[in-house]
């Protein structure tokens, strides 16, 4: 049976290494039924996004098609290989880099583990985003559960290069096997491994994203390499995966105070800035109420943070502290030393978020500090006279949320 479907650009997420995708249009084209599904399932399976993408350094052409054991990937190479595998492998050599769907389907219904690599050369050259999608969710398919076969894409990602990089580590990084400890553990050892470039070991990091959990050696070791002045977009992978994995323990209401103290260790000490500012707002994607300890951490943030969006961002995630007293007299204080009107400006509608009406004497306190905040004063002043009470609303019903421009350095 053969449908007629229409295709629709997917636009998958971006790494910091890549830039936005370009959309391009897609002919109508003839496909079999059983490949149907496979699309449909590609969608569900990378509507989350995929991040393990290769950054530029190790962005190079695909490789060609190679003769079959070629990539080490343990098909083609022996004479006597199973009748299967010798037809796949001829079928392969007729596969055109002018990709349609029809090939997609012939692909799907024969490639196995060993023939992948080889078999995805050629579709890989024709360098459209859907085909990627779909190789990497039947990569995943192909692993399952089996951290042997797991191992081996690791094995293969040492040394793959550009789109097949990418291919790998995002099909292995949605696969069922990669949550089994062993398979963590290699790609963990690939990631500190100083034998591969940094741009690799960012990719290998990135694909422990989807942990659902982190052993303490593992969160360490990501801990202490992001504080290496030497890690750089490596170094911020390993924080960026200690904060996904972090959010996921919290949603599945697991224990995230091991992942904010890794956090925060980095968020004070890393060397790079961009790997300290990645920690310093990783707690405002699972908003944890801040004990003692975790405040006065954050408030050593604040005072001493060089960069102005490390310190906005203490003053959001302070507002969180379950100490609201201590927290308004510390942006009392801070207010009054700091020099940037954008901090300054978090400070102020912080204090509504951390006290709401009871803040306004601390908001009135500031506006006489700086009388460029009279104005923002009064509007909050009659927000809570009308009977807002929820931070959100109040932030909802402002006239202007960016009256200092601050919100369009990050544009």
């Amino acid at each position: 049976m053969v449908i007629l479907i229409p295709m629709v650009p997917s636009t998958p997420t971006q790494t910091p290494a890549s830039g936005p995708p370009r959309a391009r249009r897609v002919p109508w084209v003839l496909a079999g039924a059983g490949l149907v599904a496979v699309l449909a399932a590609v969608g569900l399976v990378w509507r989350g996004g995929d991040d393990a993408r290769a950054p530029s350094a190790v962005a190079a052409p695909a490789k060609g098609t190679q003769p079959g054991g070629a990539h080490g990937g343990g098909g083609g190479a022996a004479a006597a290989a199973p009748a299967g595998v010798a037809e796949a492998e001829a079928a392969e050599r007729r596969f055109s880099d002018q990709t349609c769907f029809p090939e997609l389907a012939r692909f799907n219904d024969g490639v196995t583990m060993e023939s992948f690599r080889d078999w995805a050369a050629p579709l890989l050259a024709s360098k459209d985003p859907l085909v990627r999608d779909y190789l990497k969710a039947k990569l995943a398919e192909l692993i399952g559960d089996d951290a042997k076969k797991a191992g081996q894409v690791v094995d293969w990602a040492r040394d793959a290069q550009g789109a097949e990089f990418q291919v790998l580590l995002s099909g292995l990084r949605g696969s069922d096997a990669v949550q089994k400890p062993q398979v963590a553990a290699r790609l963990l050892e690939a990631g500190m491994d100083k034998g591969l470039s940094i741009a690799r070991r960012a990719g290998m990091l990135s694909a422990l994203d989807t942990q659902k959990h982190l052993t303490p050696d593992a969160m360490d070791r990501m801990a202490d390499f992001a504080r290496d002045p030497a890690s750089t977009e490596a170094g911020w992978a390993a924080t960026r995966t200690l904060g996904r994995v972090m959010a996921r323990e919290s949603e599945n209401l697991g224990d995230a105070s091991p992942y904010l103290d890794r956090l925060l260790t980095i968020a004070t000490d890393a060397p790079d800035e961009q790997i300290r500012h990645l920690a310093q707002t990783a707690p405002l994607h699972n908003s944890p109420v801040l004990d003692a300890k975790t405040t006065a951490r954050f408030e050593r943030i604040l005072r001493s943070e060089g960069n102005e969006d490390g310190r906005d961002a203490a003053a959001q995630v302070l507002a969180m502290s379950s100490d609201k007293e201590h927290v308004l007299e510390m942006f009392t204080d801070a207010f009054q030393r700091e020099q940037s009107v954008c901090v300054r400006w978090a400070l102020f509608r912080f204090s509504a978020r951390v006290a709401g009406r009871d803040a306004l004497p601390v908001m009135a306190n500031m506006a006489t500090v700086d009388p460029r905040f009279q104005p923002l004063y009064g509007i909050f002043e009659t927000l809570y006279a009308q009977g807002h009470v929820d931070f959100i609303r109040v932030w909802n019903e402002l006239p202007d949320q960016n009256p200092f421009g601050c919100m369009d350095r990050h544009t």
